[in-house]
């Protein structure tokens, strides 16, 4: 099974990415697909992060799960919380039977430098810049820090679920703690403390949110 990373992040709390080899008929015979996708990449996306709900907890009620007017999916009953994300070949979930969850992953591209000051403050860029002064000369390296800031604002973004979110006023990343894979955050929507948790692997990067 290509699972390419998972983690127990508590009892009830648990995360993994898939790197999406088999076919669209894999996937059909063991999950329904809950929405017309015309896209057939975005078809076999949208089942295998479908797909990673039951692999992470064999008795989550796929067949259940709505779409609120945000394009969040949810449960009914809120048996489990759960986030999905896809981008390239990787699908990536997170579900719990207690907190509210959200996960984003992404690969780094160059267009992310075009559109960085759009998400991103001046304060944000000098805290995560001054605590990875070792890579500054590495344009990857700069690109990656980029995306991965963008992840955990997407992350933020899912976690709340309801929408009409401005990245660069209500989501503010704090203290970075590279040692830890952390970073502080503070979503002023709703005066919420955050904090945001991510791994970097080679041309890829993973945020996640549990509260």
């Amino acid at each position: 099974m290509p699972v390419f990373f998972q983690q127990q992040i508590n009892e009830y709390t648990r995360l993994g990415v898939w790197k999406i080899e088999e076919t669209e008929e894999f996937f059909k015979g063991n999950v329904p697909q809950h929405r017309q996708v015309t896209h057939p990449h975005k078809r076999l996306q949208h089942l295998a992060g479908r797909f990673l709900l039951q692999y992470l907890f064999p008795d989550f009620p796929y067949e259940l799960v709505q779409i609120a007017d945000t394009r969040k999916p949810f449960l009914p009953d809120e048996q489990y919380h759960f986030s999905i994300s896809h981008c390239a070949d990787y699908a990536a979930a997170i579900v719990s039977r207690h907190s509210r969850v959200g996960i984003d992953v992404e690969i780094p591209v160059e267009k992310i430098l075009a559109i960085q000051d759009k998400f991103m403050t001046t304060a944000e860029n000098d805290e995560w810049n001054k605590t990875n002064l070792a890579e500054a000369d590495s344009h990857q390296a700069i690109q990656t820090r980029a995306t991965l800031c963008w992840s955990c604002k997407e992350a933020v973004f899912k976690w709340y679920g309801n929408g009409a979110v401005d990245f660069k006023k209500h989501i503010v990343l704090l203290n970075h703690e590279p040692a830890a894979e952390m970073i502080g955050c503070s979503f002023t929507k709703t005066d919420t403390a955050l904090s945001i948790h991510y791994r970097r692997f080679e041309g890829l990067v993973l945020a996640w949110v549990v509260s």
